[in-house]
C-alpha cells in the first residue's frame, strides 16, 4: 500500500479513486492532482513509480486534507454551538441540520427508535 498524506491508499484500484481515500480530497479534486501530475487516471497505485507518488505528495500539499480538514470543520461546527444559531442548537440536539423533516426517517442522525409510553402513530 503506498503512503499519501498519512493514509494508506489502496493498490488495486485507480488512482483516480484512491486518492479520494484521503479525507479532504474528492473525485475532482483528485482528478486535478493528476491533471498537474501528468498521470493518466487510468493507472492502477500498484504500477506508480516514486516518482509518480513523489509528485502526487508534493501536489497534495497545496491542499488542505487529513488533519487539517477535519479540525477546521470540527472548529466550525464548535463556533456554531456556541453562538448558539440555529444551525448549531441542531448540532447540539444531534437532528438535521439542513432541514430535512424529522416526523419520518433523520434515523443517522437521531439514533434508535426509543418508544414512549402511550404514544400512537396519527394516521394520515
Amino acid at each position: 500500500m503506498a503512503r499519501i498524506a498519512g493514509v494508506d491508499i489502496p493498490n488495486e484500484k485507480r488512482v483516480v479513486v484512491s486518492l479520494t481515500y484521503i479525507y479532504g480530497i474528492g473525485p475532482t479534486t483528485a482528478k486535478k492532482i493528476l491533471e498537474k501530475t501528468g498521470i493518466s487516471e487510468d493507472i492502477r497505485v500498484k504500477n506508480l513509480t516514486d516518482e509518480q507518488l513523489t509528485a502526487i505528495r508534493a501536489e497534495i500539499t497545496h491542499y488542505h486534507t487529513e488533519g487539517d480538514a477535519r479540525r477546521e470543520s470540527a472548529l466550525n461546527i464548535k463556533r456554531l454551538i456556541e453562538i448558539n444559531c440555529y444551525r448549531g442548537q441542531r448540532h447540539k440536539k444531534g437532528l438535521p441540520v439542513r432541514g430535512q423533516r424529522t416526523r419520518t426517517n433523520a434515523r443517522t442522525r437521531k439514533g434508535r427508535r426509543k418508544t414512549i409510553a402511550n404514544k400512537k402513530m396519527a394516521t394520515r
